[in-house]
Protein backbone atom coordinates (compact mmCIF):
# COMPACT_ATOMS: atom_id res chain seq x y z
CA UNK A 1 0.00 0.00 0.00
CA UNK A 2 1.18 3.55 -0.60
CA UNK A 3 2.64 5.59 1.80
CA UNK A 4 0.47 8.43 1.13
CA UNK A 5 -2.76 6.43 1.43
CA UNK A 6 -2.05 4.84 4.29
CA UNK A 7 -1.60 7.78 5.76
CA UNK A 8 -5.20 9.25 4.30
CA UNK A 9 -6.51 6.20 5.72
CA UNK A 10 -5.17 6.78 9.24
CA UNK A 11 -6.37 10.10 9.15
CA UNK A 12 -10.10 9.71 7.95
CA UNK A 13 -9.93 7.23 10.32
CA UNK A 14 -9.15 9.81 13.11
CA UNK A 15 -11.60 12.09 12.14
CA UNK A 16 -14.33 9.55 12.06
CA UNK A 17 -13.38 8.17 15.47
CA UNK A 18 -13.32 11.68 16.96
CA UNK A 19 -16.12 13.32 15.31
CA UNK A 20 -18.54 10.01 14.94
CA UNK A 21 -17.45 7.07 17.35
CA UNK A 22 -16.57 8.62 20.42
CA UNK A 23 -19.77 11.02 19.82
CA UNK A 24 -22.12 8.62 19.48
CA UNK A 25 -20.86 6.29 22.49
CA UNK A 26 -20.94 9.37 24.75
CA UNK A 27 -24.36 9.98 23.71
CA UNK A 28 -25.69 6.25 23.74
CA UNK A 29 -23.65 6.43 27.68
CA UNK A 30 -25.28 9.77 28.06
CA UNK A 31 -28.57 8.43 26.89
CA UNK A 32 -28.82 5.16 29.09
CA UNK A 33 -27.45 6.89 32.16
CA UNK A 34 -30.68 9.43 31.76
CA UNK A 35 -33.09 6.81 31.75
CA UNK A 36 -31.27 4.91 34.27
CA UNK A 37 -31.50 7.91 36.69
CA UNK A 38 -35.43 8.43 35.84
CA UNK A 39 -36.00 4.88 36.96
CA UNK A 40 -34.26 5.00 39.42
CA UNK A 41 -35.46 7.96 41.17
CA UNK A 42 -39.47 7.95 39.81
CA UNK A 43 -39.78 4.12 39.83
CA UNK A 44 -37.64 2.72 43.36
CA UNK A 45 -37.82 6.43 44.41
CA UNK A 46 -34.25 6.16 45.41
CA UNK A 47 -32.58 8.96 43.11
CA UNK A 48 -29.05 8.43 42.13
CA UNK A 49 -25.91 10.69 43.18
CA UNK A 50 -23.64 9.71 39.62
CA UNK A 51 -25.77 9.96 36.58
CA UNK A 52 -25.87 13.55 37.03
CA UNK A 53 -22.07 13.65 36.44
CA UNK A 54 -21.60 11.18 33.58
CA UNK A 55 -24.74 12.96 32.22
CA UNK A 56 -23.52 16.51 31.99
CA UNK A 57 -19.60 15.08 30.88
CA UNK A 58 -20.77 13.34 28.34
CA UNK A 59 -22.90 15.54 27.00
CA UNK A 60 -20.12 17.95 26.66
CA UNK A 61 -18.06 14.76 24.93
CA UNK A 62 -20.76 14.55 22.66
CA UNK A 63 -22.27 18.26 21.43
CA UNK A 64 -18.01 19.42 21.22
CA UNK A 65 -16.94 16.66 19.55
CA UNK A 66 -19.88 16.24 17.40
CA UNK A 67 -19.85 19.98 16.46
CA UNK A 68 -16.02 19.26 14.70
CA UNK A 69 -18.48 16.38 12.34
CA UNK A 70 -20.80 19.36 11.45
CA UNK A 71 -17.90 21.35 10.15
CA UNK A 72 -16.62 18.83 8.33
CA UNK A 73 -20.05 18.25 6.88
CA UNK A 74 -20.89 21.63 6.45
CA UNK A 75 -24.24 21.91 8.23
CA UNK A 76 -23.79 25.03 10.64
CA UNK A 77 -26.22 27.56 10.65
CA UNK A 78 -25.39 29.98 7.48
CA UNK A 79 -26.40 33.56 7.27
CA UNK A 80 -26.44 32.98 3.17
CA UNK A 81 -28.53 36.86 2.17
CA UNK A 82 -25.96 38.08 0.50
CA UNK A 83 -23.62 35.29 -0.39
CA UNK A 84 -26.22 33.50 -2.07
CA UNK A 85 -27.04 36.40 -4.27
CA UNK A 86 -23.12 37.49 -5.64
CA UNK A 87 -20.94 35.34 -8.25
CA UNK A 88 -19.44 32.44 -7.51
CA UNK A 89 -16.13 33.91 -7.36
CA UNK A 90 -16.86 36.62 -4.95
CA UNK A 91 -18.00 33.43 -3.15
CA UNK A 92 -15.18 32.32 -2.71
CA UNK A 93 -13.83 35.49 -1.70
CA UNK A 94 -16.09 35.92 0.93
CA UNK A 95 -15.45 31.77 1.87
CA UNK A 96 -11.55 33.28 2.20
CA UNK A 97 -12.42 35.87 4.30
CA UNK A 98 -14.85 33.91 6.63
CA UNK A 99 -12.35 30.86 6.92
CA UNK A 100 -9.06 33.12 7.51
CA UNK A 101 -10.73 34.90 10.23
CA UNK A 102 -12.03 31.45 11.78
CA UNK A 103 -8.82 30.46 11.73
CA UNK A 104 -7.00 32.89 13.18
CA UNK A 105 -9.23 33.36 16.12
CA UNK A 106 -9.15 29.44 16.88
CA UNK A 107 -5.32 29.66 16.10
CA UNK A 108 -5.16 32.74 18.85
CA UNK A 109 -7.05 30.37 21.07
CA UNK A 110 -5.58 27.60 20.85
CA UNK A 111 -2.69 27.68 23.78
CA UNK A 112 -5.03 29.87 26.25
CA UNK A 113 -7.23 27.02 26.03
CA UNK A 114 -5.42 24.13 26.33
CA UNK A 115 -3.70 25.99 29.29
CA UNK A 116 -7.26 26.54 31.02
CA UNK A 117 -8.49 22.88 30.26
CA UNK A 118 -5.27 21.44 31.72
CA UNK A 119 -5.00 24.15 35.03
CA UNK A 120 -8.72 22.56 35.60
CA UNK A 121 -6.93 19.43 36.92
CA UNK A 122 -6.34 20.18 40.17
CA UNK A 123 -10.49 20.15 40.61
CA UNK A 124 -12.73 16.94 40.40
CA UNK A 125 -16.11 16.50 39.89
CA UNK A 126 -18.27 15.82 43.33
CA UNK A 127 -18.99 12.32 42.95
CA UNK A 128 -17.09 10.19 40.77
CA UNK A 129 -14.24 12.50 41.10
CA UNK A 130 -13.29 13.03 37.95
CA UNK A 131 -10.77 15.59 37.04
CA UNK A 132 -12.22 18.56 35.32
CA UNK A 133 -9.58 18.51 32.78
CA UNK A 134 -10.30 14.69 31.76
CA UNK A 135 -14.10 16.26 31.42
CA UNK A 136 -13.21 19.39 29.50
CA UNK A 137 -10.34 18.33 27.49
CA UNK A 138 -12.21 17.36 23.89
CA UNK A 139 -12.96 21.29 23.69
CA UNK A 140 -9.20 21.41 23.14
CA UNK A 141 -9.60 18.64 20.55
CA UNK A 142 -12.78 20.67 19.07
CA UNK A 143 -10.38 23.27 18.44
CA UNK A 144 -7.74 21.00 16.69
CA UNK A 145 -10.12 19.91 14.57
CA UNK A 146 -11.86 23.11 13.41
CA UNK A 147 -8.52 24.60 12.82
CA UNK A 148 -7.67 21.46 10.53
CA UNK A 149 -11.02 21.17 8.22
CA UNK A 150 -11.23 25.55 8.61
CA UNK A 151 -6.99 25.46 7.13
CA UNK A 152 -8.21 22.52 4.30
CA UNK A 153 -11.43 24.61 3.50
CA UNK A 154 -9.13 27.60 3.02
CA UNK A 155 -6.50 25.67 1.00
CA UNK A 156 -9.48 24.38 -1.62
CA UNK A 157 -10.44 27.84 -1.82
CA UNK A 158 -6.65 29.32 -2.65
CA UNK A 159 -6.90 26.99 -5.68
CA UNK A 160 -10.14 28.16 -6.84
CA UNK A 161 -9.34 31.46 -6.90
CA UNK A 162 -6.16 30.17 -8.61
CA UNK A 163 -7.51 28.13 -11.51
CA UNK A 164 -9.89 30.29 -12.02
CA UNK A 165 -12.71 27.72 -11.03
CA UNK A 166 -15.39 29.07 -8.85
Amino acid sequence: METKTLIKKIACFLLDLFEIYIPSVTFSVMFVVFVLQIFFRYFLNRPLTWPYEVTIFTFIWTAVLGAGFARRAGVHVKFGLVYDKVSPKVQVIFRLIANGLIFVAFLVALKPTYEQVMFMSFRKSTVLKIPFHIAFFPYVVFVVLILGHTLYDLVIDVKKLGKGEY
